[in-house]
């Protein structure tokens, strides 16, 4: 192929957007809805201290189901800019489905966010890509916006290397949503989730780079610059401004560190960490 033909085929950089970094924590089974409440209290308490601004920094919590009606309250009552978001929903709008929970249940509680595709569901539920899609489109047809996991474990990044598998399950979801649907993605390595061996910030980037460049493809160029992809996997305190240097990385989804307030507020404010404020 001569010089001029790969000018031609040379994909042009992709429009600046600004996408306003999102840290998010995700509670899994853990806490009741008396602990949720402190731990609230608590984290909102250090961000205060700390002088956080959300609009700098964007905050979301996902606790358990049980919980998420007195998370919601006190969000409300003390006008706490922190955003709710839901570890799951289920596909239908209503019906016989004993056990699941509705995507407009979650809107009424002013749910912002939902979960959908984390490992721990692919795997230990058999959710197929599939179920995941099927998921994110209902989050998105109730006013909720989805935070659609991917991620490969040990044995798919050696047969197929660290982006083919996060890569298909990503255009699996989106392309089962509704046309102009916001959504956020979250790379979250299935061997780096709970080991205390996360990617390195440079592993995060070259797969969050990947995921936006396929996203051109999906969504349109405008919606691929202004879509946050988050990393998750062992994010801590001492990691966190590694991963946020990074281009294409707009935030992190934290596991067990967002149980911990002092530790979670650490992350929260990573700027710190970089200009030593």
């Amino acid at each position: 192929m001569s010089d001029a033909q790969n000018t031609q085929t040379a994909r042009e950089p992709l429009p600046f957007a600004e996408r306003t970094p999102l840290i998010a924590g995700n509670w899994k089974m853990n806490l009741d809805h008396l602990q949720a409440i402190a731990l609230v209290q608590k984290l909102s308490w250090s961000l205060k201290d700390a002088r956080h601004d959300y609009t700098d920094v964007e905050v979301a919590v996902f606790p358990p189901f049980t919980d998420l009606r007195s998370v919601q309250t006190l969000l409300t009552a003390d006008k706490l800019p922190i955003a709710l978001g839901a570890q799951d929903l289920s596909p239908e709008a209503a019906g016989a489905f004993t056990g699941d929970i509705s995507a407009a249940m979650l809107a009424k509680l002013e749910v912002h966010y939902a979960l959908v595709g984390h490992s721990e569901r692919r795997q230990g539920h058999g959710e197929s890509d599939e179920l995941i899609g099927a998921k994110a489109a209902a989050a998105s047809n109730a006013g909720l916006v989805p935070m659609i996991c991917v991620g490969e474990t040990a044995a798919d990044l050696e047969e197929h290397g660290p982006a083919a598998i996060p890569l298909a399950q990503m255009q699996a979801a989106v392309s089962a949503l509704p046309e102009g649907a916001e959504f956020v993605i979250a790379y979250e390595p299935v061997w780096a989730i709970g080991s205390g061996q996360a990617a390195s910030a440079e592993q995060a980037e070259a797969v969050a780079a990947a995921l936006r460049e396929a996203l051109r493809d999906t969504v349109g160029d405008e919606r691929a610059a202004a879509t946050r992809i988050l990393y998750g996997g062992s994010v801590a305190s001492q990691n966190i401004a590694g991963f946020m240097a990074q281009p294409n990385v707009d935030g992190a989804l934290v596991g067990g560190a967002s149980l911990k307030s002092e530790e979670f507020s650490r992350i929260i404010q990573f700027r710190k960490h970089v200009t030593g404020a």
